[in-house]
């Protein structure tokens, strides 16, 4: 005969006069334990499976001893970050003695009663202080699409961007010297010549005139 039964938190498969080792339980050194929860009991003639225990089953043992299980080594390494650690473990188990199966009429061991939920505390009431108005955001800045101007590619437009350059009328108060200085790390060879002057005629609107003129140039340069 034997049993499918949970016993701290696992399942085994136990046999009478078998040893278990399972996780470390309360009950002291020659004492007995009942585990009621039996999934499943097969007597040699019928299986009997529980839904999800049977009502009624236990298996009945005496702890042996308490105990440690050997030792697991856990290593952690992380790659070209020299970092390394090494921890030892040793579960804490409890080695039993299964004396008997009983297949019906045990007792369910008794369960601790829930506490009775105290009452929720109310809330203490607070006047609501009056809010505050938020803060107005100040108007952003609509930037321009600096890539229409002949020379200027999207790295380039993103370099004059976060150094304050956003719109046509901002580039084309700026010198090619200083636009130069400010594209200096930007790779390539760039030519900022006519730059300010296109900005110039895309900030009036002038497009008919801008698009003439860019189709004259050569990357910028006249």
């Amino acid at each position: 005969m034997y049993a499918i039964v949970e016993m701290a938190g696992q399942q085994f498969k136990v046999a009478k006069d078998q040893k278990v080792y399972v996780h470390r339980l309360q009950t002291e050194e020659g004492k007995k334990v009942t585990f009621d929860n039996v999934l499943l009991l097969d007597d040699g003639k019928n299986v009997t499976v529980g839904a999800p225990a049977i009502d009624g089953a236990a298996v009945e043992a005496k702890v042996v001893k308490h105990l440690k299980g050997d030792k697991v080594i856990v290593f952690k390494k992380k790659r070209r970050k020299g970092y390394a650690v090494k921890n030892g473990h040793r579960q804490s188990l409890t080695e039993i003695v299964v004396e008997s199966i009983v297949a019906s009429g045990a007792k369910k061991s008794a369960k601790a009663e829930p506490k009775a939920k105290a009452a929720p505390k109310k809330a203490a009431v607070k006047a609501e202080a009056p809010k505050k108005a938020a803060p107005k955001k100040a108007a952003t800045k609509k930037a321009d699409d600096l890539k229409k101007v002949e020379g200027i590619g999207p790295k380039i437009a993103e370099t004059l961007v976060n150094s304050g350059i956003s719109t046509f009328a901002e580039l084309a108060k700026s010198t090619p010297e200083k636009i130069a200085e400010i594209i200096s790390d930007v790779r390539g060879n760039h030519v900022t010549d006519t730059w300010p002057a296109q900005a110039k005629l895309a900030a009036e609107g002038k497009w008919d005139e801008l698009k003439k003129w860019q189709d004259e140039l050569d990357g910028g340069k006249a």
